[in-house]
């Protein structure tokens, strides 16, 4: 089967998490074609077909056009990762914009729904045009970066476009989860309130 993504005029790492997923659903054999419009995607969707052990070429279209093939060779999984390593997706001269998160449910009431709300939050966080800087993560929110968190695979996807995923070391002790801890790195509080005090713009859910 054939997979056609239109990804052009997506900014980075869209075209690469658009065709992760696709990946995922897809059985060895398919071939998933991507059209972008810049080398960096290229680049990235290059790595991620390495990373899955797929089949890859790409060729030139024209001015800033690009067609990416990827053959999938290996039945997808939603418990493959991300590469390692992508190009940057940082912008110069882009605002810092940080996201603190405190609990590991969003907003007041049912704790389910809370949990539901949290998830979503930081699956959209994944779909911005303009990816935040650094997402902090403190108190019960600490649990959110470690294993078994629900959003553990979009918090991991943030930090490979190049988010800084930093939570609370006093909060990981505080918690028994200072062996858990799988995306980003462990701040103190003197560097949350710095990265607070830089931030050019801070979003709380």
């Amino acid at each position: 089967m054939e997979k056609i993504i239109d990804a052009k005029g997506l900014t980075c790492p869209k075209p690469v998490i658009l065709t992760k997923k696709e990946m995922d659903q897809s059985k060895p054999g398919d071939v998933i074609l991507v059209e972008v419009d810049n080398e960096m995607a290229v680049a990235n969707l290059r790595k991620l077909a390495n990373s899955q052990e797929a089949e890859y070429t790409s060729k030139k279209l024209g001015d800033k056009q690009y067609q990416v093939r990827i053959t999938v060779t290996k039945e997808g999984s939603r418990e493959s990762k991300m590469p390692q390593e992508m190009e940057s997706c940082a912008v110069s001269g882009q605002k810092k914009t940080v996201v603190v998160i405190s609990s590991d449910k969003m907003g007041e009431g049912e704790a389910e729904l809370g949990t539901i709300l949290m998830k979503g939050f930081v699956y959209a966080l994944t779909q911005l045009e303009t990816l935040p800087t650094r997402i902090l993560l403190y108190n019960k929110g600490a649990y959110l970066s470690c294993e078994g968190s629900p959003v553990l695979e979009d918090l991991q996807i943030l930090s490979e476009a190049g988010v800084e995923i930093l939570t609370c070391g006093t909060c990981l002790n505080y918690y028994g989860l200072e062996e858990k801890l799988k995306a980003g790195s462990v701040v103190n509080m003197y560097r949350i309130v710095e990265t607070q005090a830089e931030a050019d713009l801070i979003i709380k859910p």
